[in-house]
């Protein structure tokens, strides 16, 4: 893609998000299992919301990968991780399913907190609904000739924190490992019945199977999730409608 100076600012907004974002959820996993009884991450040094210990874990998924993706796509795509240990997850099942719902939890809380930041932004008339959203484009300024470099740069920091986290949370929701949701999953089912359920998906081919399938799937399923979420923020509008 085309390397003007507007997309390379947006892009520094993308990865300042990015990183918040995913930071923000590996912590999340982390404390959960400190508050369950797994000290791993912990004295690995994941339940902070400093990102420097998340990249160096992953510096592929934290680093290389949002950068290339934001240059060939337009928008970032990566990953975390956080360690556990799978003797805890064995002994506390439903632990170890809240520790891993509470990564999706809070991207939704920081989806939340952007579409608060957003409503009061329209209430005081600095943002307005666009015409046409996109996932860099969820609000805009009101009066863009007008407009100072704080507003835009706000709008634009907003609509990238409400389409990432809405995505990342969505995402990650889907009960198929490798994803959180297929650890979450198992909090609706009997102890013995998770147990098993975990020991098959642990399985490297099955996760990799699970992951490309996820993908593709989500593809099409997160349209109707995104046009939900808009117009749900903005109560009225109907994107989407023919």
């Amino acid at each position: 893609m085309e390397q003007t100076p507007d997309f390379l600012a947006i892009g520094l907004i993308w990865y300042i998000v990015f990183l918040f974002s995913t930071t923000c959820h590996e912590a999340a996993h982390s404390l959960a299992a400190k508050l369950g009884g797994d000290l791993t991450a912990f004295h690995g040094g994941q339940v902070t919301l400093n990102p420097v210990p998340h990249i160096r874990r992953e510096p592929f998924g934290m680093v290389l990968m949002p950068i290339l993706s934001y240059a060939l796509g337009g928008w970032m795509i990566g990953w975390a991780s956080a360690p556990y240990d799978p003797y805890w997850q064995a002994r506390h099942p439903r632990r170890a399913a809240w520790m891993s719902l509470a990564g999706p939890g809070a991207n939704f809380a920081l989806m939340i907190i952007a579409a608060v930041c957003i409503r009061a932004g329209v209430g005081m008339d600095i943002f307005q609904p666009p015409d046409l959203a996109n996932f860099s484009r969820i609000t805009e300024v009101a009066n863009p000739d007008s407009a100072g470099a704080l507003a835009k740069f706000s709008a634009t920091f907003f609509s990238v924190l409400f389409f990432l986290n809405l995505l990342l949370g969505t995402f990650n929701l889907l009960p198929v490992p490798p994803l959180d949701g297929g650890t979450g999953v198992t909090l609706l089912m009997g102890e013995r019945t998770a147990l098993r359920f975990l020991a098959l998906t642990n399985d490297p081919t099955f996760r990799m199977v699970g992951l490309v399938a996820s993908w593709m799937l989500f593809g099409r399923a997160f349209d109707p999730i995104f046009t939900f979420s808009l117009n749900a923020l903005y109560p009225g509008l109907q994107y989407g409608a023919n």
